[in-house]
């Protein structure tokens, strides 16, 4: 029986498009004039810090770690310190109106529904933490961040790697049988298989490369009742 899911965002809650055509281009745009007025806040300087560590290098001008970071934003490099300053950027953006969260109704109107029934839902994404609790607190259809009892990111591994699957059920109380992970990423499915987990692929278009998983097109298609049989 499922007792616990956990969902990723981009392509399986969430549009790719919304991450890569708003909320990317939005840090970009913004991350020079947001370092060099906040360098000296302690939350910024810590991770102006990080870049420099990551780096290697600590005679780094502030023109300096800027530029790396750019670099990383245009790479789509997973760096811990660029997700938590995106982190920031979009907090400003978000309470500032000047987006909000995307999200597919299926997913929504299936979480709304899933958590009414009592099960625990989780989100492992690569977006930081932060990152994530802002998506759904500003999301189209309101501040849902109630909907969900914890949220991961890389700091427990990478997506694509079984130990990290392995450390997620670290956390929870149950069996891995009873947990459901949901993605649209094949060899994301391939990791939490391996870990015990039960997969479901999300395909929502034909960009997705389908894997030997379970498929769905939406959220809508999903009978967790199923899922273990």
């Amino acid at each position: 029986m499922i007792t616990h899911i956990i969902t990723d965002i981009e392509g399986t809650t969430s549009s790719i498009a919304f991450v890569h055509t708003v909320l990317f281009p939005y840090a970009r745009k913004r991350i020079t004039h947001f370092l060099k007025a906040y360098r000296e806040d302690v939350l910024v300087a810590e991770q102006i810090n990080a870049v420099k560590l990551s780096c290697r290098n600590n005679e780094m001008t502030l023109d300096d770690v800027i530029a790396q970071l750019i670099e990383w934003i245009d790479n789509d490099v997973k760096e811990p310190s660029l997700k938590k300053l995106q982190g920031l950027i979009w907090q400003y953006g978000y309470e500032q109106g000047d987006f909000k969260g995307h999200l597919y109704r299926d997913a929504y109107q299936k979480l709304t529904e899933w958590n009414a029934q009592g099960q625990h839902l989780f989100v492992y994404s690569s977006g930081s933490v932060q990152a994530q609790k802002l998506l759904f607190k500003y999301s189209e259809f309101g501040d849902l961040t109630a909907l969900f009892n914890g949220y991961f990111d890389t700091s427990v591994g990478h997506k694509r790697e079984a130990g990290s699957y392995q450390n997620i059920h670290q956390s929870l109380a149950c069996p891995a049988e009873n947990v459901l992970f949901l993605s649209d990423i094949k060899e994301e499915l391939d990791a939490a298989k391996m870990a015990g987990f039960n997969v479901l692929q999300l395909v929502r278009d034909d960009s997705v490369t389908v894997g030997a998983h379970p498929c769905v097109e939406d959220f809508s298609q999903i009978d967790i009742s199923r899922i273990c049989e």
